[in-house]
C-alpha cells in the first residue's frame, strides 16, 4: 500500500475466488476491490471504519457510482486498485477510483459517498478532523 500525493493505491491479487467459470475477475469484484482500497486509504489517514461508528456515529454510505469496465483481470493477476478523492462536499466525497494491471486500466469509477448519521440515518457533516485530512 502506498500513498503517492493524494492518490492512494492498494495492491490486490486476484484469488480463485473472485472469477467466474472462465477464470475472468466477475463484475461486481471489481466493487469490492475498490471499497477495500476506500477503507484502506481512509485508514492510512487514522480513520477505522468501526471506531468512526462507535465513537463519533457515523458511516460511510455509496450514494452514487459509474462504472467503466475495460478490459478483464484474470486469475493470479497481480492489480494496484487506486482511490483519490476528486470532490469534497460538507457530507459527502467523491473518488475517481481505477482498478489497474501494470499501466493497463481495467475498470474506472466514480463513487459518490454520503456521510450518514447512524442514529437518524440521514447524511451529516464529515468530522471537522476528517475534512482537514481529506483533500
Amino acid at each position: 500500500m502506498s500513498e503517492q500525493g493524494r492518490e492512494f493505491i492498494l495492491p490486490i491479487r486476484v484469488y480463485y475466488e473472485d472469477t467466474d467459470a472462465g477464470g475472468v475477475v466477475y463484475h461486481t469484484n471489481y466493487l469490492k476491490f475498490m471499497e477495500r482500497a476506500r477503507t484502506e486509504w481512509l485508514r492510512s489517514l487514522g480513520f477505522e471504519q468501526d471506531r468512526l461508528r462507535e465513537e463519533s456515529g457515523i458511516v460511510f454510505a455509496v450514494r452514487d457510482m459509474t462504472v467503466e469496465f475495460l478490459k478483464p483481470a484474470r486469475f493470479n493477476e497481480l492489480l494496484s486498485v487506486t482511490a483519490s478523492v476528486k470532490q469534497s462536499g460538507k457530507a459527502s466525497l467523491v473518488f475517481s477510483q481505477t482498478v489497474e494491471r501494470g499501466e493497463e486500466c481495467l475498470c474506472r469509477a466514480l463513487v459518490k459517498v454520503a456521510c450518514i448519521d447512524i442514529a437518524r440515518f440521514k447524511p451529516t457533516a464529515i468530522p471537522a478532523d476528517m475534512a482537514r485530512r481529506v483533500l
